[in-house]
């Protein structure tokens, strides 16, 4: 059966024109060139090189057989060059879902690093809610999703890795009037609209055992944006309230409630179980641990 491995010797030899000089290059004796080409000849079933004395040279079948064997060689090397590309996340494509408060945080991270590090890798990022993002992995659509994994439904479709919490709190732009109380109450803060991203069932529940019924979110929030850059938005340029992550808006100031926020955003990398990683996903977790340390700080 005829061989890439044969094939290499058979270049090679062609390229340098001696048995003794072509063995040492491809680390052979030079009895087992021979028999290497002389199974390439019969496989073939014509001869490849004529000798002529010590020499030896292509026959016209040769010559045919050298054009195409090179292509061969070289494509293999392109197809090896690709896969070590792609195990280590230097090219491919990464389709990377994030959620609302991931978004924020970690997008432009996300596309300055792979500009940087990684520019023939292609990535696509998807912007959605947690329950849309979660069905796009389902369909395989994507490979991975940066989700509130406190809105999951518990599931043995997904494997969530590199969870972490975040603090959160009502933040408000400094020259806010209610900045000149010390402490708040959850009435006095509601006397102002309220801006927040959908939250999830745990989160809820927790807001209402700390500040009692009118933190229900279903009453509370006014205005409901499933970017958490457009409610930020809202802070900074009106005397809107927005409830989010503190660092996702580091020029907002977090109001002084009592009792103090308990509440706090819990995120995590989702995939689908058992599903092949895209490779270029490695990328994604090398850079997620330093990124969440950046974004505590």
């Amino acid at each position: 059966m005829l061989t890439l491995t044969q094939l290499r010797h058979f270049v090679t030899l062609a390229e340098i024109g001696s048995f003794a000089q072509t063995a040492r290059v491809v680390f052979l004796t030079q009895p087992a060139l021979t028999r290497s080409i002389a199974a390439l000849e019969e496989e073939l079933g014509e001869r490849l090189f004529d000798r002529v004395g010590r020499r030896i040279i292509l026959t016209p079948f040769g010559r045919e057989v050298l054009d195409r064997a090179q292509r061969l060689v070289r494509d293999t090397q392109t197809l090896k060059s690709l896969r070590q590309g792609l195990q280590s996340g230097m090219n491919g494509q990464l389709k990377l879902g994030l959620g609302s408060g991931p978004g924020a945080l970690f997008s432009h991270r996300l596309l300055r690093h792979m500009a940087q590090h990684h520019p023939r890798l292609r990535l696509y990022l998807s912007r959605g809610s947690t329950e849309v993002l979660l069905q796009g992995l389902k369909s395989q659509r994507l490979d991975a999703a940066i989700v509130d994994i406190r809105a999951m439904r518990p599931s043995t479709d997904f494997e969530v890795s590199h969870s972490f919490e975040l603090v959160t709190g009502f933040l408000v732009r400094p020259e806010h009037p209610l900045l000149s109380q010390t402490q708040l109450s959850l009435t006095e803060i509601l006397a102002y609209p309220l801006a927040s991203t959908t939250l999830s069932d745990e989160v809820a529940r927790m807001l209402m055992e700390d500040y009692g019924p009118e933190a229900n979110p279903d009453h509370m929030v006014t205005l409901m944006s499933d970017e958490t850059s457009h409610i930020v938005d809202i802070a900074r340029h009106t005397d809107g309230v927005v409830l989010t992550i503190v660092d996702a808006a580091r020029d907002l100031i977090s109001l002084p409630i009592k009792p103090p926020m308990r509440a706090t955003a819990r995120f995590g990398l989702v995939t689908l179980d058992k599903r092949q990683e895209a490779p270029a996903l490695r990328i994604v977790r090398e850079q997620l641990p330093q990124w969440i340390n950046e974004i505590s700080r």
